[in-house]
């Protein structure tokens, strides 16, 4: 009779390695990563480009001041500084932005292990962290571009609030898609004609000005 072995998971092993996978999350958030480039201009790439830079960096600190071997290569802390980037506002201050990184890499994922130990996501954990940190900046939206601007103002309920109330027509699956205006599930979607200035609105609203 053979003997049982019992251990802890997992039993089978693709072949994959883990710098394989984060580099398929990056292939597959790089669409988002140009739309927001298009959609909020150069401020996009710039606040992109810091948090990927920030996290690299804190995990290659914490690495080394821990004394464990370098994950850096993994690309796991790119792909956190990349979903970092795409939950926040582009007018952020960048220092508010390394300090989510350092929430993210340091406190949530490195103190507990690193990858695969952190029992939360770090990139959204980071982003609670700074919008309770930073109320007032988190939660100032700036403006799009609306390269096909044709009216000064629009106004409409959002698709939530449309079925909410049972009344009005919902957007397309496109729009729903692009996120133009009127389109967006829950928070405001301002489409302005210039990019200069920022709007709020109420959750169950959308609104479209220019300055």
């Amino acid at each position: 009779m053979e003997k049982l072995i019992v251990s802890s998971s997992p039993h089978f092993n693709g072949g994959r390695a883990t710098q394989n996978i984060m580099l398929d999350v990056i292939i597959a958030l790089t669409p988002a990563m140009i739309a927001s480039v298009i959609l909020f201009g150069i401020r996009a790439a710039a606040l992109i480009l810091t948090c990927v830079a920030a996290c690299i960096l804190f995990e290659y600190l914490c690495r080394k001041v821990m004394k464990r071997p370098q994950t850096v290569g993994d690309l796991s802390c790119v792909v956190t500084g990349i979903l970092l980037a795409l939950n926040l506002p582009v007018p952020l201050n960048p220092l508010m932005a390394v300090f989510g990184c350092a929430a993210a890499i340091i406190v949530v994922k490195q103190m507990f292990g690193g990858i695969g130990q952190n029992f939360v996501n770090p990139a959204l954990t980071a982003r609670i962290i700074l919008l309770n940190s930073f109320p007032s900046r988190m939660t100032h939206w700036v403006q799009p571009f609306d390269y096909a601007a044709t009216a000064d103002a629009v106004t409409t309920a959002t698709p939530l609030g449309i079925l909410k109330e049972g009344g009005g027509e919902l957007p397309s699956y496109l729009d729903l898609f692009w996120a133009t205006p009127g389109a967006a599930w829950a928070r405001p979607a301002p489409w302005p004609s210039s990019s200069a200035g920022s709007t709020s609105s109420p959750a169950g609203s959308s609104a479209r000005s220019s300055p």
